[in-house]
């Protein structure tokens, strides 16, 4: 088989509109295109079983049905690029945001990707948190010098929606309930020993931990933190990515 007709043999197989790739046989006749359609849902039906298992909230929120069809679009303009579908979907967010028919559910896109970030968070490698000790070792003047290294698990995502209440409802983490307090949550998502944790930071926390973990030293996050929220507590919002294992060493 030449490489042009594998391209077109791999891109039919994700869209239903291609015909069958010409210069294809099958045993029982000269034309396969039978055999090539179940080939091909074959594929669809484990593309889309992959998306399932990794966003099930997302499939609550928006039925079986619908997140098929929203799945299988995704597959059509995004097929996979690699046999190992760990990673397949870590964009399914952005494509969310921007399929017309979920436009009246402005909150998916994030709830999708804090199940990607959780996603992350359970297959990223080991590694001991930072040791709250190391810290009263640091002169009061370095403090501000000081940079943290992030769990190879953590990640900060953030919502203007309560992201981390509509995930936890459609997982079973807590009660089917309304929401009265549509108030944006942030979240951080690590897993510091076996278990994926989803933390709520409080405000101007996400961005603390966001300037932590994409190396900005300590005075730095707190000032942009302050910006955010002027009665950010420093010690409060360290001690409790400390106790998260947010970090693992300091600089």
């Amino acid at each position: 088989m030449s490489l042009s007709t594998q391209t077109e043999f791999a891109a039919a197989l994700v869209d239903l509109d291609r015909a069958v790739p010409e210069g294809l046989e099958a045993w029982n006749g000269p034309r396969p295109e039978r055999r090539f359609g179940v080939y091909r849902n074959n594929v669809a039906v484990g593309l889309i079983g992959a998306l399932t298992s990794r966003f099930p909230a997302a499939e609550s929120i928006v039925g079986e049905e619908f997140f098929a069809a929203m799945a299988h679009e995704f597959i059509r303009l995004h097929p996979p690029h690699s046999p190992l579908l760990l990673a397949y979907g870590d964009d399914f967010g952005d494509f969310v945001g921007s399929f017309e028919p979920a436009g009246e559910i402005p909150y998916l896109p994030d709830v999708i990707r804090l199940e990607v970030a959780r996603g992350k968070a359970y297959h990223a490698a080991d590694a001991m948190p930072l040791d709250a000790a190391l810290l009263a070792m640091v002169e009061p003047e370095g403090l501000a010098r000081l940079r943290f290294v992030p769990h190879p698990s953590a990640s900060i995502i953030r919502s203007a929606f309560p992201m981390i209440t509509i995930w936890a409802m459609n997982t079973g983490e807590i009660e089917l309930a309304d929401i009265e307090d549509w108030t944006g949550e942030d979240a951080l998502v690590v897993r510091p020993q076996m278990t994926v944790e989803v933390h709520r930071p409080p405000a101007g926390g996400a961005v603390f931990l966001e300037m932590l973990v994409a190396g900005s030293n300590l005075g730095s996050a707190f000032e942009a933190a302050l910006a955010e929220a002027p009665d950010f507590d420093l010690s409060a919002n360290l001690a409790g990515a400390l106790a998260a294992g947010a970090f693992i060493t300091i600089r």
